[in-house]
């Protein structure tokens, strides 16, 4: 049910890499020894959507920022911040840390019931998403107010807050600019680089 052990590792490497060359801030290290103390590196992006399979969240975060950079880069060229892409990028879902449990339903194959496994979702931090994974990492590292609102509002339309008519969203995108490209950049990670199980 996912991807094999060394290409979770080799993505976990790339990951931490992606970090420690671009954040140079207080408290990155911290962050990531919490990360591996959890099942970030292992989790899936998805209970059955992108990339639901083990390892799927880590690989997410990696095409996130390599789509964030490249769109970031063609809209400011020269004036990106290298270190805000790869803050919002690579934990702006960290929500999703020990959040998703393997478990079990009866399917039938050729005529015979089968125990198989699936993702279900076990939060037992209900505090919502984008601002939940905020929350997640301003316990360790200090955000930006452009990284804290690109991070919170990355799911764009699809956030709950937005479908109940929340204009926060809106602001933030018209205000940093970042914050929309964030946003298209998970999209684009979802629904370009990844694949559905279904």
């Amino acid at each position: 049910m996912g991807m094999e052990e060394e290409l979770i590792n080799k993505n976990k490497e790339e990951f931490i890499s992606i970090a420690r060359e671009n954040i140079k801030r207080d408290g990155l290290e911290e962050l990531l020894t919490w990360l591996e103390s959890t099942d970030f590196f292992e989790a899936p992006a998805s209970s059955k959507f992108h990339s639901a399979e083990a390892g799927g969240l880590c690989f997410h975060s990696i095409n996130v920022f390599n789509r964030l950079f490249k769109l970031a880069t063609d809209e400011f060229g020269d004036n990106v911040n290298k270190e805000t892409i790869a803050v919002i990028a690579l934990f702006h879902d960290v929500c999703k840390c020990c959040y998703y449990k393997t478990s079990f339903r009866n399917v039938k194959e050729n005529g015979e019931w089968v125990q198989k496994p699936y993702y279900s979702i076990d939060d037992m931090l209900p505090y919502g998403h984008g601002e939940k994974s905020v929350y997640m990492i301003n316990g360790y590292m200090r955000l930006t107010r452009e990284e804290a609102l690109a991070i919170n509002w990355h799911m764009g339309g699809f956030d709950k807050r937005v479908i109940g008519g929340d204009y926060s969203m809106a602001k933030s995108y018209y205000k940093y600019p970042i914050c929309a490209l964030a946003h298209i950049a998970d999209i684009m990670a979802t629904y370009l680089d990844e694949t559905s199980p279904e």
